[in-house]
């Protein structure tokens, strides 16, 4: 049974033929690691790269993940005739809900996470989810930005109609979803600026192509002890207002509803989660 709350703050790709970087990645404390058998490795080097991805499998804190080639690759088949021993299988550059539902059939059963990486795949991106199998959507903004001809820059005002797309696709569907990769891997600030924008989309974590982002990216999703403390006060006093049979409960100056009162308590349960996974 796929746990939907389980902490999944940073999904960190690996290449897995690189045998330091996945030993590496072992002590790093990513929520998610990715073996990457698609653009981190190069024609020649697939066949090896599937079979170190395999012989890593076991031993992990993390959540572990393999990413395949795309479906119409000569090495797809291969690909998935070893996913069984992941927790997932990530598969690049999906576009439609046929292409997803052949994936979640040669995954047998192994959680798809399907990467929305070009305008068809944002266009079907609610039917993508929408599929059985598919737990999650990733953002690959390095190929969709080709794909838009875009050009890059702060703020990412090119990609914004395609990441709002993806969560509300991925929240519709009650699937999970996730922010693509930033690339300048010493520029901490604006890896923080961006992590913090994906956390305003509603993001439930990022995708990490180095080390150094590991512990940034945990901090930005993981709740502050500042909003925990307001949760608190907020479910407090909503419980108040109800035991004195207020029609009307405000916290804060601000009214307060269920709804609230729902995701202050989710809030709270995720950084309970978050905790206990720290503790392992």
């Amino acid at each position: 049974m796929f746990d939907v709350m389980r902490p999944r703050r940073s999904v960190l790709y690996v290449p897995a033929n690189r045998e330091g970087a996945v030993a590496k990645a072992r002590t790093l404390g990513a929520d998610c690691v990715i073996l990457d058998l698609e653009d981190a490795v190069q024609p020649d080097a697939k066949v090896a790269a599937r079979a170190a991805a395999v012989a890593a499998v076991g031993g992990w804190g993390s959540e572990l993940l393999v990413r395949v080639n795309g479906l119409s690759s000569a090495w797809a088949a291969d690909d998935f005739g070893v996913v069984s021993g992941f927790d997932g299988v990530v598969v690049p550059k999906v576009e439609s809900a046929a292409e997803a539902a052949r994936a979640a059939a040669m995954a047998g059963g192994v959680p798809v996470w399907a990467m929305i990486e070009t305008p068809r795949g944002v266009l079907a991106a609610a039917e993508i989810a929408a599929v059985d199998g598919v737990v999650a959507l990733m953002a690959g903004l390095g190929d969709l930005s080709k794909e838009l001809r875009a050009v890059p820059m702060p703020g990412r005002g090119a990609f914004l109609y395609a990441l709002g797309a993806m969560v509300m696709a991925a929240r519709a569907a009650g699937r999970l979803v996730f922010d693509g990769v930033y690339m300048d891997v010493l520029d901490e600030a604006g890896f923080l600026e961006e992590a913090r924008q994906g956390l305003m989309f509603g993001f439930d974590g990022k995708t990490l192509v180095h080390p150094l982002q590991v512990a940034p990216c945990n901090a930005v999703f993981t709740p502050s002890g500042e909003s925990l403390e307001a949760a608190r006060g907020l479910i407090a006093a909503y419980e108040a207002g109800l035991a004195a049979g207020r029609g009307v409960t405000t916290y804060e100056g601000r009214l307060i509803e269920v709804l609230h009162v729902a995701e202050a308590r989710r809030r709270l349960a995720f950084a309970e989660l978050v905790a206990g996974r720290i503790g392992e």
